[in-house]
């Protein structure tokens, strides 16, 4: 019986690991290109965050353009740090963070939640960025 234990508890453990991102800028950037089924390309990704989507603003409304220096909420000029990893290192390596600025800041660009092939893009766009 301990023996079986152990080895469910190996397997429970492996499929786990094999779920949990290696958050760094580029692992994600590939990690969504992987969810979307499709390559990142930072040409579209430049075009999305510069561009006013479904509401009145574009990612770029508060991160500024190119987003390598520090940029103000548009609605409540609160301060945002450079969003490029490579002018701000803490970017991008805190998985609930990404996830709770990816779905607020996309619900506000454009009302809904990002697709994997956005942020794949978007990614790819800020990492190209040094």
């Amino acid at each position: 019986m301990r023996l079986i234990i152990k080895t469910i508890g190996v397997a429970v453990v492996s499929l786990f690991v094999s779920n949990v991102w290696a958050l760094d800028p580029v692992s994600l950037e590939k990690q969504y290109a992987s969810d979307a089924k499709q390559s990142a390309s930072s040409i579209r990704g430049e075009k999305f965050f510069t561009s006013k989507q479904g509401k009145e603003w574009s990612c770029a409304s508060c991160h500024g353009v190119p987003p390598t220096k520090e940029g103000k909420h548009a609605a409540t000029d609160k301060s945002i740090s450079p969003l490029a990893p490579a002018y701000n290192a803490k970017r991008f390596t805190d998985e609930a963070k990404v996830n709770k600025w990816f779905k607020r800041n996309c619900n506000d660009v454009l009302g809904r939640e990002c697709s994997s092939l956005e942020k794949s893009d978007v990614m790819a766009y800020l990492n190209s960025l040094k």
